[in-house]
């Protein structure tokens, strides 16, 4: 599936939760499978913090578990991902760093718009997503209730937390701090702020106990520091500073109470999710801890929670370990073929 294909949704001139309207807003997504004849066999899928349809494929195919021979799986990309409308392709005057701030309701009301507007579905079967797509999945749930029959929020969360709030505020400071970055108008990518940045979320992504047994060997690294450089320091030097601070900034403000009229109440906001869920934290997540979603889902009326066993932390639902692939597919086949929780 590298080669799928990406197409894009004209938006139009897109008012966002802040009050801005950003012009020709796009929204970038990739299909697999078929939309059937009634048109309520759709999976949705958005995307997390940096990802793009390419690093949830693993759990997408034919006999795999979004299965495409039964479901129409659709995987928007979020706002300022590099594909949908971002800091690194929308023009002036929003351009880079003034491309406005955007709110998790933003990408799904996008992403409702492009379900029922373009594909003009019945039903969704399953919102299913991984750290930042779980706040998105939540929403989903609590917005369109008399759409989505099934959630599954992954590694993530309902609201941000304090302490990830904290965590994500560092990973900023790395970066800003290179004077390259120049408040977003850089001539030349500012490297030196996104290698810090990635030699501070190494510490983050992988628990403790992943160091403690080398499993980054697993990945083909002989010791830590080649880890650093030739995995965490390489791959923040792909992407855009500009977009990187954009997306930072929704994952930092994430709050499914702020849906209007919950007014910061969360336990509220939660209760009133009628679909069935099965969250799926990380045993060792040191973003989003799976205590914090036991108490998220022991305020749904449909819930159930199955955490992740391991060691992997937050990478307990990126596809690389075998076993955590294995118990995150049963989950979501048991999801999908169960009528009640």
């Amino acid at each position: 599936m590298s080669d799928t294909p990406v197409h894009v949704f004209d938006l139009g001139d897109f008012p966002l939760e802040s009050g801005v309207v950003l012009p020709d807003a796009k929204l970038a997504y990739v299909t697999y499978g078929t939309l059937n004849d009634a048109r309520d066999n759709a999976i949705v899928f958005p995307t997390w913090f940096v990802g793009t349809h390419a690093d949830v494929q693993w759990l997408i195919g034919e006999g795999k578990p979004l299965d495409t021979s039964r479901y129409f799986v659709v995987v928007p990309q979020m706002f300022a991902n590099g594909l949908s409308s971002s800091p690194s392709n929308t023009p002036a005057p929003y351009d880079r760093a003034r491309f406005p701030k955007i709110d998790i309701r933003d990408n799904v009301h996008a992403q409702h718009r492009l379900m029922s507007e373009h594909f003009k579905v019945t039903g969704i079967e399953l919102v299913i997503g991984g750290s930042m797509g779980a706040f998105q999945a939540y929403q989903w749930g609590l917005s369109y209730p008399q759409l989505v029959k099934c959630i599954a929020p992954c590694c993530g969360a309902a609201r941000t937390s304090r302490h990830c709030y904290v965590f994500l505020e560092g990973a900023k400071a790395a970066l800003l701090a290179d004077a390259a970055y120049n408040d977003g108008d850089y001539e030349q990518v500012p490297e030196t702020g996104l290698k810090a940045l990635g030699r501070v979320w190494a510490g983050w992504a992988l628990s403790q106990a992943f160091y403690r047994d080398g499993l980054y060997k697993q990945m083909g690294f002989d010791d830590v520091e080649s880890f650093l450089s030739g995995f965490w320091e390489a791959f923040w030097i792909g992407c855009d500073a500009n977009n990187l601070l954009n997306q930072l900034d929704t994952w930092q403000t994430a709050d499914l109470s702020k849906t209007p009229g919950y007014g910061g109440d969360l336990k509220r906001a939660l209760g009133d999710i009628g679909a069935r869920a099965v969250a799926s934290p990380g045993e060792r997540d040191l973003y989003f801890p799976p205590e914090d979603m036991a108490w998220e889902i022991a305020q749904m009326a449909h819930a159930d929670l199955r955490t992740i066993p391991g060691v992997w932390g937050h990478f307990s639902e990126v596809g690389i370990d075998p076993d955590c692939n294995e118990f995150l597919g049963n989950s979501i086949r048991t999801l999908l073929n169960t009528e009640s929780l």
